[in-house]
């Protein structure tokens, strides 16, 4: 299949090219090498992480964000909000003139108001409004999160005002609101597609107030974005961004030296050591909240059986996989939570490796001879997991010690997480980094029953017990009373092994010494709004 190059890229945007390579169109384009197609255009209906990056902070905009620095909710369309005193009623006083995008097929009219965001959480959380249903219907995180019973109301107050009414007081809900599935849309532009009778465009061709504009797409080739020169904090320096979509890393990396590529980002663990010695090539590292697990569908037999599943995650050799897949730049993980999160306590449960005590509980169950599963690995390279088919490789060869048979299985992306989401896998190999501070970020998406629903339990694991645990969290703001639930919460995950924790990595991005202000948020996508391209 053909490849599109730099100059190629450029030559879809002029008329013709010209020779010199200092041209200003070459240097106001950044190239950033992606691993994968996005899914849609649209955040609300996903949580993959190759999705949110190329969509997320280019297009649109949220009420709120977090401060990549701080960890902090901050003001973004919403430049100020005040919560009543039973935490019950958050107001958003938007701000004034902020100007969605101008394309060839949307022109807006009108400036952001209270009905672009009344229309953006409506459409998720109303099962009769006439876009609930388009582009599938599913919206997993706000599902995970129980938006559809928390939020109670929205009343538009006045066109810059707008205010949420919960059913009950929520500490997370600030945080959730501020990541990058909270994306506010245009209500004018979809008016406009139900008179044509294109609905399913909204997510297609997509319209934000963001730094960045939708442009072209050619799926497993490009994305490529114009600067939004009306943007409400400012036009972005850069006049467009294209991500050249290369899923595989050796591919990513030569891109990157050939100058073929500006950013690069999410090198292998096996490159970082080779990048760090590049002159011309500077590497960002933060720790970033995240985790790897292996889950199991409790749907399906032997999984069913947490004595099965225990038996499993003792074969587990967390050190080999560190220096196999991460080489070295992870750490073991016992829980769910990272430890730089505040309601992180280091796991006193017994996660060793144990094939004695692995081959002794499946005598327990009767699988003395063992039995023959299925490990899925994701095709693609996350910062959680840069390698899942050599993890998968690790696992298969201690199962095989105690009698069980692992048939590797791997799909596409696009297919991968559709049958995934099917519930078609016996295991998983996957993980998730977190959009926000708030520990809430991990216990409910990956394993609540409301996201055994969603999707985004890739367990299928229901724990009535465990719900108490996260929801009782949610209903103080004392942080010391919310870390004793989440330390039940993570007893009852041990106990259970509905998943094995296995790292949590490093995170790193990579681009040359001519790029600067890249935004490398350990809470979100990765956003191009402040970047600055000097002479290469």
């Amino acid at each position: 299949m053909a490849r599109y190059s730099l100059a190629a890229l450029f030559c879809l945007t002029l008329a013709a090219c010209g020779k010199n390579n200092e041209s200003e169109l070459a240097q106001k384009t950044l190239l950033y090498c992606s691993e994968g197609s996005p899914e849609t255009f649209n955040p609300q209906l996903v949580t993959s992480g190759t999705t949110i990056d190329a969509v997320s902070q280019q297009i649109y905009n949220r009420l709120v964000k977090i401060n990549p620095k701080t960890g902090l909710v901050t003001s973004d369309l919403a430049q100020k909000v005040i919560v009543s005193e039973d935490a019950m009623r958050y107001r958003f006083y938007l701000r004034k003139d902020v100007e969605f995008h101008t394309t060839a097929y949307f022109k807006p009219t009108r400036t952001l108001t209270s009905e672009d965001v009344l229309f953006s959480f409506s459409r998720i959380l109303h099962l009769d409004h006439p876009f609930n249903l388009v582009g599938g219907g599913s919206y997993p995180f706000f599902s995970g999160m129980g938006f559809d019973t928390l939020i109670e109301q929205i009343i538009v107050v006045d066109d810059l005002t707008i205010e949420f009414r919960l059913s009950e007081p929520q500490a997370s809900f600030l945080a959730n609101m501020a990541t990058d599935f909270a994306v506010i849309l245009s209500a004018e532009y979809a008016q406009q597609l139900i008179e044509s009778d294109e609905k399913e465009l909204i997510d297609q061709l997509p319209i934000g107030t963001g730094p960045f504009k939708f442009s072209q797409y050619k799926r497993d080739h490009y994305i490529r974005y114009y600067a939004h020169p009306n943007y409400w904090d400012g036009a972005p320096l850069l006049r467009q961004v294209i991500f050249d979509i290369t899923p595989n890393n050796s591919n990513r990396v030569a891109k990157l030296l050939t100058r073929e590529c500006d950013v690069l980002g999410y090198p292998s663990s096996a490159d970082v050591e080779f990048l760090k010695q590049k002159p011309d090539i500077k590497l960002n590292e933060s720790v970033a909240m995240n985790v790897s697990y292996w889950a199991f569908n409790t749907n399906v037999p032997p999984f069913d059986n947490p004595n099965v599943r225990k038996a499993l995650s003792y074969v587990v050799d967390r050190q080999a996989i560190i220096d196999a897949v991460y080489f070295r730049h992870a750490e073991p993980a016992s829980t769910l939570l990272p430890p730089s999160s505040w309601a992180y306590t280091e796991a006193n449960t017994d996660v060793e490796l144990s094939l004695e005590k692995a081959k002794a509980l499946l005598l327990q169950e009767g699988f003395e001879d063992g039995f023959e599963m299925d490990i899925w690995a994701m095709p693609v390279q996350r910062v959680y997991n840069p390698n899942a088919s050599k993890m998968a490789e690790i696992l298969q060869q201690n199962l095989a010690k105690i009698g069980v048979t692992a048939n590797i299985v791997t799909y596409d992306w696009g297919t991968f997480r559709k049958k995934l989401a099917q519930g078609e896998h016996d295991s998983v190999l996957i993980g998730w980094s977190a959009d926000n501070s708030d520990p809430d970020n991990f216990y409910r998406p990956l394993l609540s029953c409301a996201a055994t629903f969603s999707g985004s339990n890739r367990t299928a694991w229901c724990n009535e017990q465990y719900d108490e645990s996260i929801f009782n969290a949610l209903s103080t703001a004392d942080p010391v009373v919310r870390k004793q639930y989440y330390d039940q919460a993570e007893r009852l995950i041990f106990e259970n092994s509905p998943l094995v924790p296995i790292a949590h990595a490093l995170r790193y991005q990579v681009h040359h010494n001519y790029i600067s202000d890249v935004e490398f948020n350990p809470y979100g996508g990765i956003g191009f709004f402040q970047t600055k391209k000097g002479k290469n």
